[in-house]
C-alpha cells in the first residue's frame, strides 16, 4: 500500500491544523481497503478562541454521517476537550448521555453529532489520530492467535487492545491502559484492536497518515507471505449471457418477500467473485460472519448461501436469523430476517438493497468480505468476532441510528421498471414519475440520444427498434442482470402516421404503423412476461389513445392498431391474472407538449375549430389542459398499490370526451 500524499494537493486544503485534518482523513478514505462506505473516524486537537475571545481545547472528530472520502471542514464536530476527558472518567455512561453530553460539549450546534469514538480520540494524547477498519488488520488479527501476531509484527509500536464494544466502553478501556503511561517515551505509534481495526496518531498530520499506510502495509506483507495460495478465480467469471437470469430473478423475488419490499439485486460474477463462490467449504467458513463489526448493520450477521434450491436456501436464512435473534435478544424487536447478500455457487455474490445505492454499498462490501475473508481463511483458519457480539453491534441503537436517517420510503423504491418509447413526451412523462416514485427506469427508444434522456432522471436508456426481436431481448436481459428482475413494463412506443383516407393511404404506413403501434407491444409481452412473473407487485401497462373508442377520418391505421392495443391489453389481463400479475391501459387523449405539436400545428388546428390556441388545449368536458406528466402520474399511480386490485381495465384522461363518454 503507498502513500497517496502529494505536496501540491495538500497545499490546496490549507496550512490550518483543521485543513490538514481533512486531507488526510481524504487519503484514507480514497483507499476501500482501508475505509469502505462510511468506515473509520479521524479528530485533530485545536486550541481557539471561542465566541467569547476565551481559548478553549476542542478535539475536531469526524462527525456521523459523514464519509472520510468525501469529508470537509463542515463535517468535524469541535467537542470541547474538558468534557471528553470527564466523560472518560466516569464509572458508567449510558449511548444516550454519551450522545447528549457531547452535542452539549461542542462549541457550534449546527455541526453534526460527534463520532461514538469521540472520547477516545480525546484521551489519546496526540494532536492527530487517524482509525480505520483496514482489510488486512481484520484478515490479520480475526484469528485465534490474533493477538500473537499482532505483538509478532509490531513488537512494542502498538498497544493490543481485545475487542469490547465501541464507544464508551472501549474509550474506559484505552483510559484504564494507557493511564499512568507516557505513550510518546514508550514510543507507542498505534493501537490494534482485535477483530475491529487500526488507530495511529501523532502531531503532525502527514506522520498519523503515513505511520497508517506503513502498519497496514506491514499486515498485508505478513499476510502474502503465508498464503501461500493465490485467490480463487473462474477463468473469466461468468459472462453476460451465461448468467442463470430467471434463476437470478427467482432469487431476488425470494429475498424481496422476507424483507417485505422489493430490492434491488446486483450480481457480482466476476472471476474473483465466481472463484470465491466455487471454494468447496465456502459455505462454512464464508458464513460465519462480518468482515469488521460496523458492517453489520449494512451485512447483517453474514451472508446466505444459495443452494440447488433457491427458495429453500432462503429461508433456512430466516430461520437461522430468527434462532439468532431468540439467543441473544433482551428487548429488541428483531429486524427483517432477509440476507444483505448472498454466496451463490457457479453464478457468483449477489447483493441486495432498497435502493440501487444500497445495493451498491452492499456490493462493496461484500467484494472486500470475499477477498478477505478467503486470506484470513489460507492464512491460519478465519475467527471473526462471536455472535453475540455481533448482535450487539448490530442491534446497537447508535448504530441503527444511521440507517433510520434516510428518507421516507418512496411509492416504487426497489421496483425495477421497463419503460418503451421514452425519449420525449408522454414515453418519457411516465419514466419520470416511476423514477421519482422510487423505481429504478430502464428506457428503450430508437432515438439515439435516450442514454443521456434517461440519466437526467437517473435511469439507463437502450437505444432499440423494439420491431427487432433479438435487441429487444438483449435489452430484457441486460435489466434483469442488471437491476435482478422486472416489475413494471410500460409498453409505450407508438407513432402517428400521417392523415390519409382508405383509398389513398400508402400500404406501407398502414403496415408500418401497425408494426409499431401493435406488433411491437405483442413482441415485447412475449419475451418479458416471464420476467415479469417473477416480479414483485407486478404490473404491466399499455399507453392507448381516445382513438380507439372514437376514431375519426384519416386515422385508420392509427385509430386500428390502438383499438387492437386494447385487445391484447384485455387478453393479456386474463392470461396474467392467475400469476397475480395486474394488465391495464391508458387512454390520453389531446396531450399538447410534446414534439408532434408544434405551436404551427396547434394553430392551425385550433383555426379549423374556430378556437384559440388556449380553447382548443381544453375542449374537453372539464376544460381542463391534458399535460404528458398528468399521463406519467396516473401511470405511476395504476403501477401502485392503489391499482392493486384492478386489472383490465381501461383508464381514459382526457379531462372528458362525449365521444367516449
Amino acid at each position: 500500500m503507498q502513500s497517496l500524499w502529494n505536496d501540491t494537493e495538500a497545499a490546496t486544503f490549507g496550512t490550518d491544523l483543521l485543513g490538514k485534518r481533512v486531507y488526510t482523513s481524504r487519503l484514507l478514505g480514497r483507499n476501500p481497503a482501508l475505509v469502505l462506505h462510511g468506515g473509520g473516524n479521524t479528530s485533530v486537537k485545536i486550541t481557539e478562541q471561542d465566541f467569547f475571545g476565551e481559548l478553549v481545547e476542542l478535539c475536531y472528530v469526524k462527525g456521523s454521517g459523514w464519509d472520510l472520502a468525501t469529508i470537509e471542514r463542515a463535517g468535524f464536530s469541535p467537542v470541547r476537550q474538558t468534557a471528553l476527558i470527564k466523560m472518560s472518567k466516569l464509572a458508567t455512561m449510558s449511548d444516550e448521555d454519551m450522545v447528549t453530553q457531547q452535542r452539549a460539549a461542542m462549541t457550534n450546534p449546527n455541526a453534526p453529532a460527534a463520532s461514538i469514538e469521540a472520547i477516545l480520540h480525546a484521551i489519546l494524547p496526540f494532536r492527530f489520530v487517524d482509525h480505520s477498519h483496514a482489510n488486512a488488520i481484520s484478515a490479520l488479527t480475526c484469528a485465534a492467535d490474533g493477538e500473537a501476531r499482532v505483538q509478532e509484527l509490531y513488537g512494542k509500536r502498538v498497544i493490543v487492545v481485545p475487542y469490547v464494544m465501541p464507544g464508551f466502553i472501549l474509550a474506559k478501556t484505552i483510559a484504564e491502559l494507557i493511564a499512568g503511561r507516557d505513550l510518546r517515551m514508550e514510543g507507542i505509534q498505534g493501537m490494534v484492536l482485535l477483530k475491529h481495526g487500526l488507530f495511529t496518531f501523532d502531531d503532525e498530520a502527514r506522520k498519523s497518515y503515513e505511520l497508517h499506510i506503513e502498519m497496514v502495509t506491514m499486515a498485508e506483507e505478513w499476510l502474502a507471505g503465508r498464503a501461500g495460495v493465490s485467490p480463487a478465480t473462474s477463468e473469466a467469471g461468468i459472462l453476460p449471457e451465461s448468467v442463470d437470469l430467471a434463476s437470478l430473478a427467482k432469487l431476488r423475488r425470494a429475498v424481496s418477500k422476507v424483507r417485505g419490499f422489493p430490492q434491488i439485486a446486483r450480481l457480482n460474477a466476476s472471476p474473483e467473485a465466481v472463484g470465491y463462490a466455487n471454494l468447496a467449504n465456502v459455505a462454512e467458513f464464508g458464513t460465519r460472519g462480518p468482515l469488521t463489526p460496523d458492517h453489520s448493520i449494512r451485512t447483517k450477521r453474514a451472508p446466505a448461501f444459495i443452494g440447488d434450491d433457491i427458495d429453500a436456501s432462503v429461508q433456512k436464512f430466516a430461520n437461522d436469523y430468527a434462532a439468532y435473534f431468540q439467543r441473544h435478544a433482551n428487548g429488541q424487536t428483531m429486524l427483517d430476517a432477509a440476507p444483505r447478500f448472498a454466496i451463490w455457487p457457479g453464478q457468483g455474490i449477489v447483493s441486495f438493497g432498497d435502493t440501487l445505492k444500497d445495493a451498491k454499498i452492499v456490493f462493496d462490501i461484500a467484494e472486500s468480505t470475499a477477498a478477505t475473508v478467503q486470506l484470513g481463511e489460507a492464512v491460519g483458519g478465519w475467527e471473526p468476532l462471536p455472535e453475540k457480539d455481533i448482535f450487539e453491534i448490530e442491534y446497537w441503537d447508535l448504530e441503527q441510528a444511521k440507517l433510520r436517517k434516510g428518507p421516507a420510503r418512496k411509492v416504487h423504491q426497489g421496483k425495477v421498471a421497463l419503460v418503451t418509447g421514452c425519449a420525449a413526451g408522454i414515453g418519457f412523462a411516465i419514466a419520470e414519475s416511476l423514477a421519482e416514485q422510487g423505481a429504478q427506469v430502464v428506457g428503450l427508444d430508437i432515438d439515439k440520444d435516450i442514454p443521456a434522456i434517461m440519466a437526467k432522471i437517473g435511469g439507463i436508456g437502450i437505444v432499440v427498434n423494439l420491431t427487432e426481436d433479438q435487441p429487444v431481448q438483449d435489452a430484457i436481459d441486460f435489466t434483469v442482470r442488471e437491476f435482478g428482475g422486472i416489475d413494471i413494463v410500460v409498453s409505450n412506443a407508438g407513432i402517428f402516421p400521417k392523415n390519409d383516407h382508405l383509398d389513398a393511404m400508402a400500404q406501407t404506413d398502414w403496415d408500418r404503423t401497425l408494426m409499431i403501434n401493435l406488433t411491437s407491444h405483442q413482441k415485447l409481452m412475449n419475451k418479458v412476461i416471464p420476467f415479469v412473473k417473477q416480479g414483485l407487485d407486478a404490473s404491466i401497462i399499455f399507453v392507448g389513445s381516445r382513438n380507439f373508442k372514437a376514431p375519426g377520418p384519416g386515422a385508420s391505421a392509427y385509430s386500428c392498431s390502438k383499438a387492437a392495443l386494447t385487445q391484447l391489453c384485455r387478453v393479456a389481463a386474463l392470461e396474467l391474472a392467475p400469476h397475480q400479475i395486474r394488465v391495464n391501459i391508458v387512454h390520453p387523449d389531446a396531450v399538447f407538449d410534446t414534439k408532434l405539436w408544434t405551436p404551427e400545428a396547434l394553430l392551425k388546428s385550433a383555426t379549423r375549430y374556430n378556437m384559440t390556441v388556449e380553447e382548443y388545449k381544453t375542449k374537453n368536458l372539464m376544460k381542463v389542459e391534458i399535460k404528458s406528466k398528468d399521463i406519467g402520474n396516473m401511470v405511476a399511480a395504476m403501477a401502485s398499490p392503489l391499482f392493486a386490485k384492478v386489472t383490465g381495465a381501461q383508464i381514459p384522461v382526457d379531462g372528458g370526451n362525449d365521444r367516449v363518454i
